[in-house]
């Protein structure tokens, strides 16, 4: 009877440890992801700002490929003589060939890299985030610094100054006042500048779509962001 009553007592102190050993260990798995979660949550807002931003600069030089392209129709009027707004000029004069880098704030994916791409329990939404940064934005990157074709200050400016700056009329500043109408400069090379000025509002045309794709891409990530952080995965 002594021996069972012993059994007894030492199976319940058998479970009691047992259950203590399996409650705190259950205890800091909860514990260890509650603060997983809590650093995604952190991470995924500074990145959501760095997008935020992002699309600010996205903006900004859409708007810059906008004028370019603009500048592109007023130079148009003034080669072939048509009527242009003279007060203009010098906006378009800069504007056409200018050229823009792409700016990411990746301060944010930069930490998620380090603390471990796998703190994003959701497996989509971990992927998004990671093509955006990997490949979409060095491909904008790449094409807006890198690619040949639209480098439009080192490809187009020289020789469009060359023809076109003779005909401009300066101040005793030395500051642009004006340019002579209709221009001096042979057929051919008017078809030269008209060349140019197709090409250059062709490829702003084309980088133009890839902002506005990028810009659909962002705002559908950030979107995904916060519904992520108002109802973080259980």
């Amino acid at each position: 009877m002594e021996k069972k009553q012993n059994w007894k007592k030492y199976l319940i102190e058998f479970i009691s440890i047992f259950v203590a050993v399996i409650s705190a260990f259950a205890l800091d798995n909860w514990n260890e992801n509650r603060k997983n979660d809590e650093a995604a949550t952190k991470i995924l807002i500074e990145v959501s700002n760095g997008l935020q931003r992002d699309l600010e600069d996205i903006n900004i030089n859409m708007y810059g490929h906008r004028k370019g392209i603009q500048a592109c129709v007023y130079w148009r009027k003034v080669i072939s003589n048509q009527e242009f707004n003279k007060d203009s000029l010098k906006q378009y004069y800069l504007g056409l060939t200018r050229d823009f880098f792409s700016a990411q704030n990746s301060s944010g994916y930069e930490t998620l890299k380090s603390t471990g791409l796998e703190l994003i329990k959701n497996d989509s939404l971990r992927f998004d985030i990671i093509s955006l940064y990997e490949y979409d934005y060095q491909s904008l990157k790449t094409m807006e610094e890198n690619y040949f074709e639209m480098q439009f200050q080192e490809n187009y400016f020289k020789d469009f100054n060359s023809i076109i700056a003779p005909n401009f009329e300066f101040d005793e500043k030395g500051d642009m006042a004006r340019i002579k109408t209709p221009l001096n400069i042979s057929p051919d090379k008017q078809k030269i500048l008209m060349a140019y000025l197709w090409k250059i509002q062709v490829n702003r045309t084309f980088i133009l779509r890839y902002y506005a794709t990028m810009e659909s891409k962002i705002e559908h990530i950030s979107q995904r962001i916060d519904q992520h952080i108002k109802k973080p995965p259980k």
